[in-house]
């Protein structure tokens, strides 16, 4: 959110200051980059939610949760990469030249690509969800968040959307000319389908912030019963080396199931019951926990160095 809000932001002021130097190419450029980088880098965060989410219900998990926010992360650097490199090319070549309308056609594709990837993230959260209701398991605090998923990913889908369909009109080769077409031509259309909905997805995650509704420890997963929270020993993967280079996302896992081993919330008589609150039932805080586990690592960390060879 941090890193995502200060390119965003620092596109716009850009933008502003292109206007009163409208010959500067680089100005130009820098803008329409920064400000079509931004949502994907905001779109992490949520990744980074859905991930936390798994983690705490590892029995309805489609993939490995530590590897969901670097499988999306991957799309996006590939997302950002064809942003950047079709605004290089389109930006500076003239209406109508094929250098024009390749930039054009790689930002477009860049953009509905963005759009591919928020449609299949919507879906993992639609699947999760039902499988909780399946199991009754659909708890106050999981259905905050996974409307919160549904919400914010609307908006980085609508905006792709706009912003596809508005390069499609502007750097095609119908255009023989900047600024054509009838979105480019009006302001207000930048304004209502792209400033707006960023802004919206920055209130929306403040106001309903993850961290009050999933706890900070990985480790922590919520009961089958839905009402009581185990400290259990985290995702598990016993694959063999082999086959967790060929499959880093276990998706064979995921169509043929797990070994028991793997499925350690059949066991929950194996692991302690959290004592500190439940966040399903509203109870449970993060307020303070990441001090204390900073605090518990480096104690841990000095213990091992003081131990004697």
């Amino acid at each position: 959110m941090f890193y995502g809000g200060t390119v965003f932001a620092t596109g716009w002021v850009v933008r502003t200051v292109s206007t009163h130097y409208a010959q500067s190419l680089g100005l130009y450029i820098a803008q329409i980059v920064m400000i079509l980088a931004g949502p994907p880098i905001y779109a992490a965060a949520e990744y980074n939610v859905l991930g936390r989410l798994m983690h705490y219900l590892p029995m309805h998990a489609l993939l490995n949760p530590s590897r969901v926010f670097v499988f999306y992360i991957v799309l996006g650097v590939t997302v950002e990469t064809l942003t950047g490199i079709g605004a290089g090319q389109a930006v500076p070549a003239q209406p109508g030249t094929s250098r024009y309308v390749v930039g054009g056609t790689l930002m477009a594709v860049a953009l509905l690509l963005q759009a591919c990837i928020e449609m299949s993230f919507i879906t993992m959260v639609a699947i999760i969800h039902r499988r909780c209701v399946r199991s009754g398991m659909l708890t106050s605090n999981i259905r905050t968040v996974c409307y919160t998923l549904y919400g914010t990913s609307f908006l980085i889908l609508a905006r792709c959307i706009f912003r596809a369909v508005e390069t499609f009109l502007s750097y095609g080769p119908q255009c023989e000319q900047y600024h054509c077409g009838p979105i480019a031509n009006n302001e207000w259309f930048l304004y209502v389908f792209e400033a707006a909905p960023m802004v919206l997805y920055t209130y929306w995650l403040n106001f309903f912030h993850p961290g009050r509704f999933l706890p900070i420890e990985h480790r922590r997963f919520l009961d089958p019963d839905g009402q009581t929270e185990r400290m259990g020993p985290g995702w598990i993967d016993d694959r063999t080396r082999s086959q967790r280079l060929l499959d880093p996302f276990d998706f064979k896992g995921a169509r043929s199931g797990r070994s028991e081993q793997a499925m350690f919330w059949l066991r929950p008589e194996e692991w302690p019951t959290c004592q500190d609150g439940c966040f399903a039932l509203g109870t449970a805080t993060n307020i303070g926990k990441s001090a204390r586990l900073g605090k518990q690592k480096n104690e841990k960390a000095s213990a091992i160095q003081s131990e004697p060879a």
